[in-house]
């Protein structure tokens, strides 16, 4: 078949055109004299039009023999249709089957009983097949590219550190470890040490996106071992504000752009992107506290907590983005790397960004000056011998800086209105599945 191929979405316009379209067997129906196949690719489905005395009889018994999900091949012609999908149809002089699925299939993918998630992950090639789920990914990749965007259009240099470490950013508890040629290593829990460092050789604006490893044995719908995140660390900035409104700066602006992006392929996600036309608003963390009816517990707030926080913004202040804003150094102790406020030693100016309660960034200024660090390293009881690579950054001039870490899965899921965070990665990992 030399005739080039073409997807569901390039047919319709093509009225009397020989065409070559490749996919899926969705369906297979025979009527009397006549029967309708629909093969889907990824930009939709087409409809192929087979008619006894027009089409080669044995191209009605290969299609009949077929299971559903093989993939198949068809040239024909396409002809304007009102009754028939995307207004097309193709009557096909020659199909060829190019792979044969076996059956039954151990999931549905366009019927419309449900499948559990265990169930969806065990056959997780066939459940991504689905528009629905597909539509995700399509979401996903569209933050990627805007995020990407606003963070280039700002000065932003994309860097890549290491995965594999000598030591955590937070301690170990939360660690994966691996052997590294007779020695211990662990698996990145986060690209701080090394954003920081980046802003002491002078980068001054950079960002990562990558994935993070995080040995919690959590078995929540917010939670996952294998993160995707989007970081960021910025030198030279005047205050915590001037981070949080530049935080604020790169959503509002890499929302819009994947909106926009998502309303031009026709995903339907698009629609759930939410209204950012009110600012974001400054909760700080004694004020939140108040609203939880502890006034001066000083412990950080669990998932109920924001969910009750996050809904008396959105009721109050009319807006689902908000920021939790100096949180305790109690809170923030193992964060050695938070600077605390030097007019209150008790508190940092670290902030979370939430969305509808959910948590999906978090940073603040670091500390830059040496003196200080040690101090919090120890406080936090941490042994400075285990950062020498990462010392030595603030030896020899360390600007001040500040950054984030955002949560991709956790705001694809939101956007997608997801129940569940593993449905945002392709192949999710938790404490229970390595598998597929």
């Amino acid at each position: 078949m030399s005739v080039p191929r073409r997807l569901s979405r390039e047919v319709a316009d093509r009225d009397g055109e020989v065409v070559r379209i490749a996919g899926f067997l969705q369906e297979y129906r025979a009527l009397g004299g006549v029967a309708f196949a629909v093969v889907r690719d990824r930009a939709g489905t087409t409809q192929v039009t087979l008619k006894k005395g027009v089409a080669a009889p044995e191209l009605f018994d290969l299609l009949a023999d077929l299971p559903r999900e093989s993939v198949v091949e068809v040239e024909g012609t396409i002809r304007r249709s009102a009754k028939a999908h995307r207004g097309a149809e193709l009557f096909p002089t020659a199909i060829r089957a190019l792979a044969r699925a076996e059956s039954p299939l151990p999931l549905g993918v366009v019927d419309p009983v449900g499948a559990d998630l265990d169930t969806r992950f065990d056959h997780r090639v066939l459940d991504l097949r689905k528009p629905e789920v597909r539509a995700v990914f399509e979401l996903r990749a569209a933050l990627l590219t805007a995020f990407r965007d606003a963070y280039r259009s700002r000065g932003f240099l994309e860097v890549e550190t290491p995965k594999i470490l000598r030591q955590g950013a937070e301690g170990g508890a939360t660690l994966f470890s691996v052997d590294y040629f007779g020695t211990r290593a662990f698996l990145a829990q986060s690209p701080q040490l090394y954003k920081q460092m980046l802003m002491g050789a002078g980068f001054e604006r950079v960002f990562e996106i990558g994935p993070v490893f995080r040995a919690e044995p959590s078995d929540t719908v917010r939670h996952l071992t294998e993160i995707g995140m989007l970081d960021a660390e910025v030198a030279y900035l005047d205050g915590p504000d001037d981070l949080r409104a530049l935080l604020e700066e790169i959503v509002r602006d890499a929302l819009g752009r994947a909106r926009s992006a998502l309303s031009e392929q026709g995903n339907r996600l698009a629609d759930g992107f939410p209204d950012l036309s009110a600012p974001f608003p400054r909760i700080p963390f004694d004020t939140a506290e108040e609203w939880l009816g502890r006034p001066g517990a000083e412990r950080d707030f669990g998932s109920e907590d924001e969910k009750a926080i996050g809904a008396r913004v959105e009721r109050e202040l009319g807006t689902p983005f908000y920021f939790l804003t100096d949180f305790p150094t109690a809170v923030k102790e193992k964060t050695f790397y938070a600077r605390r406020q030097d007019e209150n030693p008790a508190r940092t100016s670290y902030f979370d960004l939430e969305y509808r309660g959910l948590e999906i960034a978090s940073g603040g200024p670091r500390e830059h000056r040496i003196d200080r660090l040690l101090e919090n390293l120890h406080r936090g009881g941490f042994d400075p011998a285990a950062f020498p690579g990462y010392l030595e950054a603030f030896r020899f001039g360390m600007p001040p800086h500040g950054g984030w870490g955002f949560g991709l899965d956790r705001i694809v899921a939101a956007l997608a209105g997801l129940p569940n965070v593993r449905e945002a990665r392709l192949f999710p990992r938790d404490r229970y599945r390595l598998d597929p």
